[in-house]
């Protein structure tokens, strides 16, 4: 292109980057990384919109095709696109981008963190997810009875006891924990694996609308994003870095939630699995999850029992003035936090305390919801 930028009537600084960012993270075939070399190569991604094609190929050495579909994204966006995109994404609202207050720095955890999330519903939850005060409840589309059963009492006793409920929006388990959820006022913040526009499976629209006025709706995926396969394995990922824990209900032995469940378990975050029939093709890859040592779930009052009031009951109790005492470490909590000392990791943990992985990532979560100690970057903690 080689265009001299004409000056754009917006506020200069933080919002114009965000616009670039945006407008650079849509266009096929650039992402995370090559964002990052852009803004390293020409000084910002304002300066790269404007280089001349040969410029893209001598510093950041993009082959020919990457380049093609570059060019046909500049020309349909013009030399001017900031103002066409603030009258499209009405200045960037409904749009979480890193770097923004809101946005959670797990997802930079990620082996492939998100450019950007679209969402709509409570802008208020984000706070909470960027902390990780939701508990994230997966499964199977095509759960036993009891799976759905306990799915819905799952979703009914964390928002019960103040815990936002994140999930998938599925089939099955994600709509039945959403709609426990749902049915006594809680907060069910969905992750969709397609634009927020579009309603999968179609049946879901009422579910999905309801989770829009009553919790959030998340999705990675723009409005003109061709809805593929992949996407709805992908947003696994997500729902787990938004996350203090993950709950395994049913699933077979090829599922999308074993992918959820190795993924908490390489962030240390605590797991627990639905104990079922051990005939039941629909629940072997829960059950062998437990086997490994994942916590068995038998009530979902356990989970409560153990995660003690969420962040929702917590504000409803400071607005009445009536704070419940911080609860004092007891049994392994007790050795856990006499190993910490002034600061440790999660492995220099494994290497002193004689606990399970997730016996320990399941008490030190415990003691942060206490306020015993304190998460820090890299899977480390000291004590408060």
């Amino acid at each position: 292109m080689g265009l001299r930028p004409r000056t754009v009537a917006l506020p200069q600084g933080r919002r114009e980057q965000r616009l670039w960012h945006m407008l650079w993270s849509a266009c096929p075939g650039v992402g995370v990384v090559r964002i990052a070399q852009l803004e390293r190569q020409f000084d910002g991604l304002a300066a790269a919109w404007c280089a001349p094609p040969e410029a893209l190929v001598s510093r950041c050495g993009w082959s020919a095709s990457l380049l093609d579909a570059v060019e046909a994204y500049r020309r349909f966006w013009g030399r001017d696109p900031l103002p066409r995109l603030v009258q499209r994404r009405r200045g960037g609202r409904g749009v979480l981008l890193p770097g923004d207050g809101r946005w959670p720095e797990a997802l930079g955890e990620l082996e492939r963190p998100p450019l950007w999330l679209h969402w709509h519903g409570r802008g208020s939850l984000w706070p909470l997810l960027a902390r990780r005060q939701a508990i994230a409840v997966v499964g199977t589309r095509h759960p036993s009875g009891h799976g759905q059963r306990m799915a819905h009492r799952i979703g009914v006793q964390l928002a019960s006891h103040g815990w936002p409920v994140v999930s998938g929006l599925a089939e099955g388990i994600d709509a039945a924990a959403h709609g426990g959820c749902l049915s006594v006022g809680g907060a069910a913040i969905a992750v969709l694996g397609t634009p927020l526009q579009r309603v999968y499976p179609s049946h879901h629209r009422q579910l999905q609308s309801q989770v829009g006025r009553q919790g959030l709706l998340v999705s990675e995926w723009p409005a003109e994003a061709r809805v593929r396969p992949g996407h709805f394995a992908s947003r696994n990922r997500l729902l787990v870095a938004l996350a203090a824990a993950v709950v395994v209900v049913e699933c077979p032995g090829e599922s999308g939630a074993l992918l959820s469940a190795e993924l908490a378990w390489s962030l240390g975050l605590p797991l627990w699995a639905v104990p079922a029939d051990a005939d039941r093709a629909s629940a072997l890859g829960s059950n062998l999850l437990l086997a490994r040592g994942a916590t068995p779930l038998v009530r979902p009052s356990d989970l409560t029992d153990q995660l003690g009031p969420g962040p929702l009951l917590s504000r409803r109790q400071g607005a009445t003035g009536r704070q419940p005492p911080r609860p004092e470490p007891c049994g392994p909590e007790v050795r856990v936090l006499a190993a910490l000392g002034e600061e440790a990791s999660l492995e220099e943990l494994q290497g002193t305390v004689a606990l399970s992985a997730p016996q320990l990532a399941a008490c030190l979560l415990q003691l942060e919801l206490a306020g015993h100690i304190q998460a820090l970057p890299g899977l480390r903690w000291r004590p408060c």
